[in-house]
C-alpha cells in the first residue's frame, strides 16, 4: 500500500469518537517525536513552519516551504500530509510535482484568497481542485479547506457564492456545505471547514457526506469529543507549535531568573 493509500484508508471506517488525530510537526525533530509516540500519520501546519523559519503566516516562500516539508518527510516513516496554503500560485502540475518530490502524500488547499482577504469563487476553485486531482491521480489525499468561518467579513460582504451568507454561523454553515460538496465532487478526499463552531459539526458532517476535518484548540473540545460531534480527522493548525514555544519561553524565563 502506498503512503497516500494508507493515509486515505485512515479516513474511513472510523467509529464515532475515534477520529484520525494528526499532530502538526513544524520541523524534523517534532515529526520524529510525534511518530515515536505512535501517531499513524502527520499533518504539517503552514503557520507553524512559517514561524519556525522566521516568517509570518502566509509569507513563507514556496521553495522554503517545500524544503521544510521534505525535511519532515525524510525524518519519519509515517505518511505526511502538507499544508500548502492556496498552492502559491503554482499550476496544478507543478504543485503536484513539488509535493511528491517533497515526499508528501496529501495536502491542504484553501479557498481563502490571500491577495484580497476574501474568498475564491467556489466554482473556479472546484475546477482548479479537479485539475489537481486529475494530475495527482491517487497519489495525493486532498483536504479541501473551506475558509468561510475565518473570513467572516468577506462572507458578510457577500463575497462567497453570491448568496450573501453573512456572518451568521448558521448561514456560514450552509455556505460551507455548499462549497465543500463542490470540492468533494471535484475530487477532494476530505473537507476542512476551519474554525467551524463545534456545535455545527454534526450539521456539517451530515451535509457534506465526506470525511470532515475539525480544528482542535487548547481551550476547546478534545479530539475524542470532536469525533463524537462528527469529525473524522483532527488537526491542530499552529497550536502545537505555540504550546512548544510557550514551554521554551518558560525555560528562558527560568534561566534568566536563575
Amino acid at each position: 500500500m502506498t503512503g497516500a493509500a494508507a493515509l486515505r484508508a485512515l479516513h474511513h471506517g472510523r467509529a464515532p469518537g475515534d477520529p484520525l488525530v494528526l499532530p502538526g510537526p513544524w520541523d524534523a525533530a517534532a515529526a520524529r517525536a510525534f511518530a515515536a509516540a505512535g501517531f499513524p500519520a502527520l499533518a504539517t501546519p503552514s503557520a507553524g513552519i512559517a514561524a519556525s523559519l522566521g516568517y509570518r503566516d502566509g509569507e513563507t516562500p514556496a521553495g522554503e516551504m517545500f524544503a521544510a516539508i521534505a525535511r519532515i518527510t525524510r525524518a519519519v516513516d509515517v505518511p505526511v500530509t502538507a499544508d500548502v496554503e492556496d498552492g502559491y500560485g503554482l499550476a496544478p502540475g507543478e504543485l503536484v510535482e513539488r509535493l511528491l518530490e517533497a515526499g508528501a502524500v496529501g495536502c491542504n488547499l484553501e479557498d481563502g484568497d490571500r491577495a484580497t482577504g476574501g474568498l475564491k469563487d467556489p466554482e473556479r476553485h472546484a475546477d482548479w481542485l479537479a485539475e489537481v486531482r486529475a494530475t495527482a491521480g491517487d497519489s495525493l489525499v486532498i483536504n479541501a479547506r473551506v475558509d468561510v468561518f475565518v473570513r467572516k467579513e468577506a462572507a458578510a460582504r457577500g463575497d462567497t457564492s453570491g448568496r450573501g451568507a453573512g456572518a451568521d454561523p448558521e448561514r456560514l454553515a450552509e455556505e460551507a456545505v455548499a462549497r465543500g460538496r463542490r470540492y468533494a465532487a471535484a475530487g477532494a478526499d476530505c473537507v476542512y471547514p476551519i474554525a467551524a463552531p463545534p456545535r455545527l459539526l454534526p450539521r456539517l458532517a451530515a451535509g457534506l457526506g465526506t470525511p470532515l476535518n475539525a480544528l482542535a484548540k487548547p481551550d476547546g473540545p478534545s479530539p475524542h469529543e470532536l469525533g463524537e460531534l462528527g469529525a473524522t480527522r483532527i488537526t491542530f493548525g499552529p497550536g502545537l507549535f505555540r504550546q512548544a514555544l510557550a514551554a521554551v519561553e518558560d525555560i528562558a524565563e527560568r534561566l534568566r531568573q536563575a
